[in-house]
């Protein structure tokens, strides 16, 4: 289905209109749960995770057997300040990486029986210095939301998404500051390995931005500070919760372009849980913000989706236990 907006505006409507968890399955799975063959609350949070999937699929007893993950890419303006230790060359050399399979993301899609797609986002185009002036204009953003919202498989039953993009992190911090609050230090941090001096440049780099771009509009800080690939997974992730697809959020990059749709919209990442703690200092600061727990944590600050591609192997665990295991009855094990 192609994105139903145009503008900005639009987007933010779309958002309003997002459908919400089925409450039936939801009760369903609950009773379901309380049924199973183990001791009340046994297998901790992959029963609540379970329940959570059961009540956006629709349904009380739920398989998890088509996930998507998508990979969007896109180049930054902004690396003309140096705030990378790689150059945008790199971007377009990773998407043939992925095109031909050699990513660690193409494995770990392939581990978990995940259908896997690229989006490079006009990467002979990068944004512009958000330094300097905004990074996209409105029909940019828009272009990039609408590629990501038109990604997604409507018959996928889980989705994750993951980006490329050489100085995305320096994006990615500078969104985090202007829709969650604090300064540039707060959210700052090495991304792919810059040296003392590269994190204090890249701080006053973020904090540039800031100040040119003061706004207290998610969107419009998406807009001015943002990157095509970080617009492109917030539209994903919004196009999800259309279709009712559950998400799995990625890393600090990932985790920032959602943080915009929760301030564009609160409760916009009901359909959503985070995959992994980044070691990207500031992730563990925004998962608070945004009231998430993370199901990994494993030292991961690589990106491409690949911390929440993982984590893909615990949700079909949990629900493979909720949906497959038997109930006292059925087993004729007496529940006390």
């Amino acid at each position: 289905m192609q994105a139903p907006f145009s503008t900005l505006t639009a987007f933010r409507e779309t958002l309003g209109t997002a459908p919400g968890a089925d409450t039936a399955a939801i009760a369903g799975a609950q009773d379901r749960n309380a049924q199973l063959t183990k001791p009340p609350g046994a297998l901790g949070r992959l029963e609540d995770l379970a329940i959570w999937y059961a009540g956006w699929r629709g349904t009380a007893q739920p398989q998890l057997k088509a996930p998507q993950v998508v990979i969007f890419a896109g180049n930054h303006g902004v690396c003309a300040q140096g705030v990378s230790a790689f150059p945008s060359e790199v971007t377009a050399q990773m998407v043939a990486n992925f095109e031909h399979g050699g990513a660690a993301i193409n494995q770990l899609s392939k581990a978990f029986e995940a259908k896997m797609d690229v989006h490079a986002l006009s990467l002979d185009t990068p944004t512009a210095d958000f330094t300097q002036s905004p990074a996209m204009t409105e029909a940019e953003a828009v272009e990039a939301l609408q590629t990501g919202w038109n990604a997604v498989d409507p018959d996928a039953d889980l989705l994750v998404t993951g980006e490329m993009g050489i100085g995305n992190t320096t994006s990615a911090a500078a969104v985090a500051a202007a829709v969650l609050g604090g300064d540039a230090a707060d959210w700052t941090g090495r991304g792919t390995g810059v040296d003392d001096a590269g994190l204090t440049r890249k701080t006053q780099v973020v904090a540039q931005g800031l100040a040119l771009h003061a706004s207290h509009d998610p969107l419009e800080a998406l807009r001015c500070l943002g990157g095509r690939e970080l617009a492109a997974m917030a539209g994903a992730i919004a196009a999800a919760r259309h279709h009712r697809i559950p998400v799995i959020l990625d890393g600090f990059i990932c985790s920032a372009a959602a943080a915009v749709l929760e301030k564009a919209m609160p409760g916009a990442l009901d359909h959503a849980v985070a995959g992994h703690l980044s070691a990207e200092g500031a992730h563990q600061k925004m998962l608070d913000a945004l009231g998430k727990v993370p199901l990994l944590n494993l030292g991961l600050r690589l990106g491409e989706g690949s911390g929440a591609a993982l984590a893909i192997g615990v949700l079909k665990g949990a629900i493979a236990c909720h949906s497959g295991m038997a109930t006292f009855a059925e087993a004729g094990v007496s529940d006390g």
